[in-house]
């Protein structure tokens, strides 16, 4: 299964994949995710949300237990966010199986959409939809950086836009929601276990930064004639790192644009994307308040106005202590536990079902990036933890 996924798309120049959501590498993901159901006899669907389900047993029977991840990525992300899961949970099946487990209750994989929000700026567009975080009406206004809208994406990729919208009666279904990933940071590779269990979600979110200033000749206009914006940009880029540093939080602009993009132009417009996560609500706001007012302060010296947008957020997510527990117990004890700063569907879902995350070791940390990697010791001891995991909540 692994390799049948590495190809697609793939860039040849970074060697990072670009899996954004509704495209054509994002079509042929889906492929492989209906192949692989159908390959195993599973009853395979998609929500009225563009989310991929195949299911063992009978949907209607309640209770189930549900795995699974997504299968999109960032630009030049790597192989194992998010893919990990996915395959991770046919792998289980396979071996559940193999066992001859006799499961009382009905078991699901999904493949969530858009989890990575790389095309259109909001993460996991598929879970929140189907939870009712994101209305119709708000996700019909997502736009690319092409200006192609979200339903326009999905009628192209042969899917009906007018029928997104909250799935109450799918996620009642749901006895128990188990998650595998890679983890994003090394407190596996630092503690020597291959396999970790989520104990919480930081609070995170992203806000946009416009700078509005004034376009200019860069080779005729004096220095204190100048309205740029992109000095007061690089301020708050410096001070979003002091305001992090200090209360030992995160905070990163990763993503920006610049117009009119001219290398002999002073810029008239600088647009920056901040995200940042803390350990909890109360240091999250200061953080951003800080940046806010640095970027304030230094737009005023240098006469810009500064108009900041809250794109996204999503609020601490604590995943429910007794399948916390139960999932513990099951792997028999031992395992560690660690919260994350990273945003997961099983986040967004954890307002809707019980939730829990599983992590398999990443021995360098890097994510969101072509060196993410794991080992293949690591990756089929969690195919292992994630099966007796299954196994457990789904036989009496």
């Amino acid at each position: 299964m692994w390799t049948e996924l590495l190809p697609i798309g793939r860039s040849s120049v970074s060697g990072g994949y670009r899996r954004y959501a509704w495209s054509g590498a994002d079509l042929e993901c889906r492929a492989w995710f209906r192949a692989q159901a159908e390959e195993r006899g599973l009853t395979y669907e998609v929500d009225r949300n563009g989310n991929q389900w195949a299911w063992l047993g009978d949907p209607a029977a309640g209770g189930a237990v549900v795995t699974g991840s997504h299968l999109d990525s960032v630009p030049d992300g790597g192989a194992f966010d998010g893919p990990l899961g996915v395959v991770s949970s046919f792998a289980a099946l396979d071996e559940l199986r193999e066992r001859g487990a006799a499961l009382d209750k009905p078991l699901a994989i999904v493949n969530f959409g858009d989890e990575e929000g790389a095309r259109f700026g909001l993460a996991c567009v598929g879970s929140r939809l189907a939870a009712g975080q994101l209305t119709k009406d708000k996700a019909h206004e997502l736009r690319d950086a092409d200006g192609v809208s979200l339903p326009q994406a999905m009628e192209r990729a042969g899917y009906d836009p007018a029928a997104i919208g909250p799935d109450p009666e799918r996620l009642a279904r749901i006895g128990a929601f188990v998650e595998l990933h890679v983890e994003q940071g090394r407190a596996l590779d630092l503690s020597g276990d291959a396999v970790g269990i989520a104990s919480a979600i930081w609070p995170h979110g992203r806000w946009r930064f416009d700078f509005h200033g004034e376009a200019n000749h860069a080779g005729t206009t004096r220095l204190e004639d100048r309205r740029d914006p992109m000095l007061s940009y690089a301020d708050t880029v410096l001070a979003a790192r002091r305001e992090a540093r200090a209360a030992g939080a995160l905070a990163t602009f990763g993503k920006v644009s610049v117009e009119p993009n001219g290398v002999n132009a002073i810029a008239s417009l600088v647009r920056g994307w901040l995200d940042s996560r803390a350990a909890d609500q109360e240091t999250l706001d200061r953080v951003v308040a800080g940046i806010e007012a640095a970027a304030s302060e230094r737009a005023a010296r240098d006469g810009i106005d500064v108009r900041v947008t809250r794109e996204s957020f999503t609020p601490v997510v604590e995943f429910e202590h007794a399948l916390r527990d139960e999932v513990a117990k099951l792997l028999g004890g031992g395992v560690p536990v660690l919260p994350t700063g990273a945003g997961h569907d099983a986040g967004i879902l954890s307002a809707s079902a019980p939730t829990a995350m599983l992590f398999v070791r990443n021995p360098t940390g890097v994510s969101h990036s072509p060196a993410e990697t794991a080992a293949e010791d690591d990756c089929l001891a969690g195919v292992t933890a994630l099966a007796d995991v299954l196994e457990g909540l789904a036989c009496s």
